[in-house]
């Protein structure tokens, strides 16, 4: 006989986004079940940079972009790359994005991500006071460094577009740049620093401690994998692979890259795609690590974690059955030794994630259309972590039907038909 079960409130994903989510629904008074897959922070979640980058609100589809895009896309250990295996898949999505890049969209897209993003810091200020979590959290400072005048010139209207949104910088030269971060080949003598930058030192560990804290509000963790959602009157009825069903009177669909069945059974054919992401984590060594570190010109970090140092970045669009291209995360690898002499490479533990990403980098928050107790959340590129507890605060606004805390068309799952 299959099983059934009935419940007020599932999240189905236990990701940062989910787990948020479920936090925040708690704080609402729901009683709530998470429905995972795998593990808690069993994806992206654990491999993150444990960068909150809240004044990224620059999307990457921009004027210009799609005359650099070729080059990257041949280039197989560029910023960008494309396997050829997994081309024609997605030019429906390149097709997208190519319209994202447009300046209307591009004005539209700064415009969403800069109130997302100070919803995103107010919000997390929140949860840093939880006493739980609040060691997971370091106020560390960025430095975002630039190879040349000419390049760190050609950011000029980046960085005043995140100005005008209130994000506070300080232009730096090489003498600045050597105290704030010892170490540092002698080439970097142009950079932005940002005195407010937050690193999360364990982005693993801060995902579980927040699952934890649900579990100890009486929420539960249930390990399946989701098949099919049906709406009804009273709200939805869930399906998982082994026949069990959940009946729930909100559903909250949080899984990151494996959103998207879900979403076109519901009615909503979202565009996502995933960004696979490689990174190295070293081991705790001599060489001390002061800052989040960008190197924009080569579009990859490398940030101080309690466990060592994650050295990761780039994108490459390649879907979730290619099997890893772990030369990506060795060529990060070589130009960090090259970029800092001192670090010590040896020793490190290799990953890849996978990132669920929209064409035109926004995230999906909303209602189905399917049915209104059916929300989404996911879909944020790079940026899962930073926008997490703003994520859970707009999904608790909707669950309860109340106005939300930001206009939330921007995020609309109907925003490509």
């Amino acid at each position: 006989m299959t099983a059934q079960s009935n419940a007020d409130a599932v999240v189905i994903g236990a990701g940062i986004v989910g787990v948020m989510a479920a936090h925040y629904l708690q704080n609402d008074g729901r009683k709530v079940l998470l429905v995972e897959r795998d593990e808690v922070a069993a994806g992206a979640s654990a491999g993150n940079a444990g960068i909150l980058a809240f004044p990224e609100i620059i999307p990457i589809p921009s004027p210009g972009i799609m005359f650099k895009a070729p080059k990257w896309l041949l280039d197989p250990l560029g910023p960008l790359s494309l396997p050829p295996a997994y081309a024609l898949n997605m030019l429906p999505w390149l097709w997208r994005f190519w319209r994202a890049s447009s300046r209307k969209a591009f004005a539209h897209g700064i415009a969403a991500q800069t109130g997302m993003m100070q919803l995103a810091a107010g919000e997390m200020e929140r949860v840093r006071a939880i006493a739980e979590l609040s060691s997971f959290f370091t106020h560390t400072g960025t430095l975002d460094l630039y190879d040349s005048e000419a390049s760190f010139n050609a950011a000029t209207p980046d960085w005043l577009e995140k100005e005008k949104a209130g994000f506070q910088f300080t232009s730096v030269g090489r003498a600045d740049i050597e105290r704030l971060q010892p170490g540092l080949a002698p080439q970097f003598r142009h950079a932005m620093y940002s005195p407010a930058g937050i690193q999360v030192n364990d982005p693993k560990g801060l995902t579980r401690a927040v699952a934890d804290l649900v579990a100890a509000r009486g929420g539960t963790l249930q390990k399946g994998e989701v098949r099919d959602i049906v709406p009804h009157a009273d709200g939805a009825t869930i399906t998982l692979a082994d026949g069990a069903t959940i009946a729930a009177r909100t559903v909250v669909v949080a899984g990151g890259a494996w959103s998207k069945p879900l979403a076109t059974r519901l009615g909503d054919p979202v565009p996502l795609e995933t960004e696979r992401g490689y990174n190295t984590t070293l081991p705790a060594q001599d060489f001390q690590l002061q800052r989040q570190l960008y190197f924009n010109d080569h579009a990859f970090v490398v940030t101080p974690l309690a466990e060592g140092i994650r050295v990761g970045g780039a994108v490459e669009l390649g879907g979730l059955e290619l099997a890893p291209n772990y030369r990506r995360s060795k060529a990060l690898l070589a130009k960090a030794s090259r970029f800092l002499p001192e670090l010590k490479t040896e020793g490190g533990r290799e990953w890849m994630g996978f990132r669920p990403s929209m064409p035109d980098c926004l995230p999906v928050i909303g209602r189905s259309s399917a049915s209104p107790s059916i929300l989404y959340a996911f879909g944020h590129g790079h940026l899962g972590l930073t926008q997490s507890a703003a994520t859970g605060r707009l999904v608790s606004d909707l669950a309860a039907g109340r106005a939300t805390s930001l206009p939330t068309e921007p995020f609309s799952p109907g925003r490509f038909r």
